[in-house]
């Protein structure tokens, strides 16, 4: 019954599932990552029990319990020796026990529990010998021996005898009465805890009412949160355009771009071939013009100079010899008034320039712009395309959906675990019937043991009142027939309490021995090996319960021993407070892999992209005109225009010589001169040149600087210009051979990237659920508690109880001995005697000499004759 129940239990749980390990580890290595989705948190019950247990002050008696088990049984657990006797089950010991195995066996057995064995024959001797013996003492005292009769003999050192029998057995009272108490404690612990332990029950059903309350909620939060990753699906299937197609379109770009990129500088390049031959073409007539202007108006400069410098004042050295130099170094430097360039030979480029411009007509940057544009467009295209694929995902998105939100009424988890709760609330009510019972039986219990105890204190409170008695009533000048009442008391309290020792010590170690038997061995044979784990050890044994069965749990549960499910590891795994799902391998009871690859369908998606087929064959990079543009570019003739001669003259400067400086030499010349209108005329030609420089020369200079970087210009350009417009007319044409004939390969590579981003939603969904099912959902922290509160009731509680009882009772049964003699020793120098020993004249009697005496005649009062030595 409980067995069904437990399955029904299990099989609620499973919502969702999980991939197998080995399936999914190699895909998720070899997938691209995509975008983390966030499921949230799962929401978590809070469970309440505590299962620990701090015993306190009284810890420190359990500890000197288990000290004194370790010394009676310092063996270790006897593991084979129990999976042998538990796959035996005790049948073939009883029947076969002469065979030489089973001999071996029962040794072993001897062997390990010969502390126990010892102690126990030893118990079984005070038991019986006890009794025997004090029934032989009343015997031997009523014939007036055994120190019955009432007689002292007077010592010197009686005084002291009586000091050290009194101390001794105040002593042994202690020590009595500490073994008592300790086992009063550990009574009054175990009727205290066994209140307590109905709190642990109360909270570990609690928690298991959070278990069935809190698990169909997290069910419900596993099915809900696939709308997260349909979501995130259906936006990435609305979006195929920019994450498909721009995918495509960034792999197809590393190639495209570039070409496309080489074009448009080569239109980019034309315009500028354009704009540098009119620059040459107007620097060239500009330049040709100025020289005539200028070679007109350095002539008239030199012929102006030539007549100034035919004035006499520059002939006559004899007068003026200074002037006359200054005059030939003037006339000498005429010469370098020439200009220097001659652009005037350079020839036009209006043919080149004519070609350009009927290019230019044709607009290239438009047609490679339009490329651009189409290959832009790879995004919408890809959306076009692939809209009835994206239509047919979304219906199957619904249908996966569907299937998800309907395995709730395929498996009737609410009902399930409604069932389970009034299961919790029957056992519950049925534990709460029981707690008057097991009050009664505490309360009998309780009594039992208080009456022990009562047996003990009444031996106590005989030996404590003897010994204040026989303190009090003390007279040191009484003689021992002369003792006082009081005294007296004292002594007949210390022969009651032997009386009561003999009849209740074999009681109380008949008691001891019962329970140190089993309190011991189930401690040794429990609760130690549970909190070692060896006795997880033993129940995972192969084949202990079940010859067939390698795993009792798998065996028995699901028909499948060879399952790795050990009880050692179901219990460390609740202990950890992991999900059910993991801890009882339930994926044996419902595939759940099977029913996610058929729930989730992601190979019925997979092959709805594997057909994805993409045409890009509509986009066209460069057209017919824009690649004959290219061509007619190249054959211009901007390659056979003569730069060499162009640079030649532009090198060469305007004049021959620098007119600003040869006017400011000029002029400084003339201020040698004496002032006259020979000086005065030829500070006028300096200015004259000075104005030639700012009006004509400078010009020039800035029109050459023009021609010479328009030159230089179309010297780059013109650089082996054939091969590069055809390297730019090659590269374009392997780029539309790409998108035409080869971007299959780029479209399958990416369709199949895209492919596994979407699958893996899926599969984010399926090992979030897989975790979820592992570490949080329907987490068995309660089952590991019940498990520790038995645990702690039946160790903590009842069997470290137990043996404190028993350890306190034994103390004060083995002392009682002692007690017994001591009292018995003590007793003769409190109790009033008959007789007592009276001597006359005792300085006149040879003691040496008299050997003995007639103690009737001469001593009517003593009933032994005193010897010399006796004083």
């Amino acid at each position: 019954m409980w067995k069904t129940g437990l399955l029904l239990l299990f099989l609620g749980l499973l919502t969702s599932g999980e991939l197998q390990q080995e399936e999914t580890e190699p895909e998720r290595r070899s997938l691209p990552p995509s975008g983390k989705l966030d499921f949230g948190y799962v929401p978590q019950g809070v469970y309440q029990t505590l299962a620990y247990y701090e015993p306190g002050v009284i810890g420190l008696l359990f500890h000197m319990v288990h000290a004194f088990l370790y010394v009676v049984q310092p063996n270790p657990f006897p593991e084979d020796l129990v999976v042998k006797v538990a796959k035996d089950k005790f049948g073939a010991i009883q029947s076969e026990y002469q065979k030489p195995e089973n001999v071996v066996l029962t040794l072993q057995a001897i062997y390990y529990e010969a502390g126990f064995v010892v102690c126990a024959v030893l118990g079984l001797l005070f038991m019986v010998l006890l009794p025997l013996v004090g029934l032989f003492f009343c015997l031997c005292r009523c014939c007036d021996n055994c120190g019955g009769e009432m007689h002292q003999r007077q010592r010197k050192n009686a005084d002291c005898q009586r000091g050290l029998l009194t101390t001794l057995l105040f002593a042994t009272s202690l020590v009595i009465t500490a073994g008592v108490l300790c086992a009063y404690a550990a009574n009054q612990n175990l009727s205290s805890q066994l209140k307590g332990m109905r709190r642990l029950v109360s909270s570990n059903l609690r928690d298991l009412q959070s278990f069935t309350n809190e698990t169909p909620t997290q069910i419900d939060y596993l099915i809900a949160q696939f709308a997260t990753a349909k979501n995130k699906v259906i936006s990435d299937l609305d979006n195929v355009g920019p994450l498909l197609g721009g995918k495509i379109h960034e792999e197809l770009g590393k190639e495209v771009c570039p070409a496309m990129d080489g074009a448009l500088s080569m239109a980019g390049a034309m315009r500028e071939t354009k704009d540098a031959l009119e620059n040459v073409s107007m620097s060239l007539e500009v330049l040709q013009e100025a020289t005539g202007k200028l070679h007109f108006n350095l002539s008239l400069v030199r012929f102006s100079l030539n007549r100034t410098l035919n004035d006499p004042g520059c002939s006559d050295e004899d007068s003026d010899a200074t002037t006359a130099q200054l005059c030939r170094s003037i006339r000498i430097s005429l010469a370098q008034l020439h200009v220097s360039a001659n652009f005037t030979r350079l020839p036009d480029v209006n043919n080149q320039l004519e070609s350009v411009n009927q290019l230019i007509k044709t607009d290239l940057s438009n047609i490679i712009r339009k490329g651009y544009s189409s290959f832009n467009d790879t995004p919408g295209m890809v959306s076009d395309q692939m809209r009835n694929v994206v239509e047919g995902a979304r219906g199957m998105l619904d249908i996966i959906g569907t299937n998800i939100s309907s395995f709730s009424k395929v498996f009737p988890v609410h009902s399930t675990m409604a069932n389970f709760t009034n299961f919790i609330s029957h056992t519950h009510s049925k534990i709460e019937d029981s707690y008057p019972e097991i009050d009664q039986m505490d309360f009998y219990r309780w009594i039992c043991c208080i009456g022990l105890c009562c047996m003990v204190v009444l031996i106590l409170a005989f030996n404590f009142l003897a010994i204040l008695c026989g303190t009090v009533g003390y007279d040191k000048h009484a003689s021992p027939t002369t003792r006082g009442c009081v005294s007296n008391t004292g002594g007949t309290l210390l022969m009651a309490g032997v009386g009561f020792s003999f009849l209740f010590s074999w009681i109380l170690m008949g008691v001891v021995t019962a329970t140190f038997l089993v309190g011991g061995n189930v401690e040794k044979l429990v609760c130690e090996p549970f909190h070692t784990k060896q006795l997880f050890k033993v129940l995972d044994t192969p084949h202990l319960l079940n010859p067939e069965w390698r795993n009792f749990i798998p065996g028995y549960m699901y028909n499948d021993s060879d399952l790795d499910l050990t009880v050692e590891s179901l219990y460390s795994n609740c202990k950890e407070n992991r999900g059910i799902y993991s801890a009882m391998r339930l994926d044996k009871v419902f595939n759940v892999t099977t029913f996610l690859n058929s729930s989730l369908y992601t190979k019925e998606v997979g092959k709805m992209f594997n057909n994805v087929k993409i045409d890009l064959r509509v986009i066209v990079l460069l057209e017919s005109e824009g690649k004959q543009n290219l061509i007619g570019f190249s054959e211009t003739g901007v390659d056979r225009i003569n730069y060499a001669a162009y640079l030649e003259e532009v090198n060469k400067g305007v004049t021959q010589v620098d007119l600003l400086s040869y006017a400011n030499e000029l002029e400084a010349q003339t201020d040698l001169m004496p002032k006259g209108p020979l000086q005065t005329s030829l500070k006028g030609h300096a200015n004259s040149l000075r104005q030639i420089h700012s009006q004509q020369v400078i010009p020039m200079e800035q029109a050459m600087s023009m021609l010479n970087q328009s030159i230089r210009l179309l010297e780059r350009t013109a650089s082996d210009l054939p091969n590069k417009v055809a390297d730019v007319l090659a590269t374009i044409e392997a780029a539309q051979y790409l998108i035409s004939q080869n971007a299959t390969h780029v479209v399958n590579q990416e369709t199949e990237k895209y492919k596994q981003t979407i699958v893996g939603y899926f599969r984010q969904y399926i090992e979030w659920v897989r975790t979820s099912l592992t570490m949080e959902v329907a987490a068995c922290k309660p089952f590991s508690n019940i498990v520790d509160t038995v645990e702690i009731v039946a160790c903590s509680f009842l069997v470290d109880s137990l043996n404190t009882f028993w350890f306190g009772l034994g103390c004060c049964a083995l002392f009682l001995l002692p007690s017994i003699i001591l009292s018995v020793k003590l007793a003769k120098f409190y109790r009033r005697m008959d007789t007592e020993d009276v001597y006359d004249d005792i300085e006149t009697i040879p003691m040496k000499t008299i050997l003995a005496y007639d103690t009737m005649t001469r001593f009517p009062r003593a009933s032994a004759p005193p010897r010399h030595i006796d004083w």
